[in-house]
């Protein structure tokens, strides 16, 4: 099971952290915190692997990437395989890739939203659920377009109770 996705940026600040287990947000500070100085220390010729047991107990692993200025990291028990979540890693990038051209920094801190929805779309409950990036991105924009209408219509609401009181 995956117990949380993580994307830190190389200074330490998260930009998205989903805890699967629940985890008080200070557990979740220090662990983010921990994992990062783990992450620092690991020189750029060694395994994108690391056992997580330290910081989650015994069984738990750790599989990250770097990619431009951002950690994407993916922590899970021993009943997932490293190479798969190394796999959805980069899957998950993919899809950001296709939803922002050229994902960045910046694009991931002014659509939290939609980055959570990519994810959740992966994965659901600690378990992955989609790794086609298509059907991921599809169903994405089938919830953008539910929101619009969703919007839309409680503007219309809003902007007609004002007019007839």
């Amino acid at each position: 099971m995956i117990r949380a996705v993580l994307v830190i940026n190389n200074q330490g600040k998260p930009r998205l952290a989903k805890f699967y287990n629940y985890t008080p947000v200070e557990q979740q500070q220090q662990i983010i915190r921990t994992i990062y100085s783990v992450l620092c220390l690991q020189p750029q010729n060694v395994s994108n692997f690391i056992d997580g047991g330290s910081v989650f107990g015994q069984g738990t692993h750790l599989v990250y990437k770097l990619f431009a200025t951002l950690y994407f990291v993916f922590v899970f028990d021993s009943s997932e395989n490293e190479l798969a979540m190394f796999d959805l890693i980069q899957v998950y990038v993919e899809t950001l890739e296709k939803c922002f051209n050229n994902v960045c920094e910046l694009d991931i801190v002014l659509n939290y939203t939609k980055m959570h929805t990519i994810l959740d779309e992966m994965i659901l409950g600690g378990q992955v659920v989609e790794t086609n990036s298509q059907n991921i991105i599809q169903a994405v924009e089938e919830i953008s377009k539910l929101e619009k209408v969703t919007d839309a219509t409680k503007l219309i609401s809003k902007s007609a109770s004002i007019l007839w009181g």
